[in-house]
């Protein structure tokens, strides 16, 4: 499918993006190849294909949900300027 210049200046303007006139001509001949790309891609027969949420149909190995860390709220709590009730204070910046 040929895209004429005059489509791609429509869809610049639409896009709200500057195409210079020098490569208007490269840019109709690119979005031309990408459409018979497209063109090719749905003439393919897919009768009888299960689609794929996933090409790896594999499980996702997770982690054990366990703590590794121990609590240290406190400790860092200490080293804020300013702290009440466990939480950290931090200077009003919104009237």
């Amino acid at each position: 499918m040929a895209v004429d210049t005059q489509t791609v200046e429509k869809l610049a303007e639409l896009a709200r993006i500057a195409i210079s006139k020098e490569t208007l001509e490269e840019v109709s001949d690119r979005l031309g190849e990408i459409l018979q790309l497209v063109d090719q891609l749905q003439a393919v027969n897919t009768d009888g294909v299960a689609p794929m949420a996933h090409p790896l149909d594999e499980e996702q190995t997770l982690r054990t949900d366990a703590v590794t860390e121990s609590d240290r709220r406190k400790d860092f709590l200490a080293l804020a300027p300013q702290a009440e009730q466990g939480l950290y204070l931090v200077p009003k910046v919104i009237e």
